[in-house]
């Protein structure tokens, strides 16, 4: 009976603490929206994104599309951790990269620019990787080229 009460506390300290992040991410990035000047609208998964509305076709891709994008990522209080600028475009599968992209670019029209805003669980998480510590709140900077 012991094991079983230490299991169900633990696992309701687990299941808390992940909700407890979702709660911080949902706070910072509140904050982050009312201090931008752009308009942002959120997904159902609470990814939020601004869109330039300059695409140049309605296509948008899927989530297994191959994309050829610009990007640049930062942190909340504007540290940028990766870009591929300056440089030509990369490509890669939507499949292949963390979730919240898989997600977000399927927003994007064709030639479109726009921001996403990333609650850590549809990033790096709590491990975190490489310059990205755990529980990070990602703002990517993208333009969708093709897919």
């Amino acid at each position: 009976m012991r094991i079983f009460a230490f299991l169900l506390v633990a696992s309701l300290v687990i299941c808390s603490c992940g909700k407890d992040q979702e709660v911080e991410d949902q706070a910072l990035i509140e904050d982050y929206v009312a201090n931008s000047s752009k308009t942002f609208d959120v997904t159902p998964e609470g990814i939020y994104y601004s869109l330039d509305g300059q695409g140049i076709s309605e296509e948008m891709p899927n989530i297994n599309s191959v994309v050829k994008v610009d990007y640049t990522g930062y942190f909340l209080d504007g540290e940028q951790f990766d870009s591929n600028l300056p440089g030509a475009p990369i490509e890669f599968g939507l499949t292949q990269v963390i979730e919240g992209w898989g997600l977000g670019l399927q927003l994007f029209q064709r030639g479109e620019s726009g921001t996403l805003i990333i609650p850590s669980r549809y990033g790096y998480g709590s491990s975190g990787s490489g310059p990205v510590p755990g529980n990070s709140v990602l703002v990517f900077d993208i333009k969708l080229y093709d897919f």
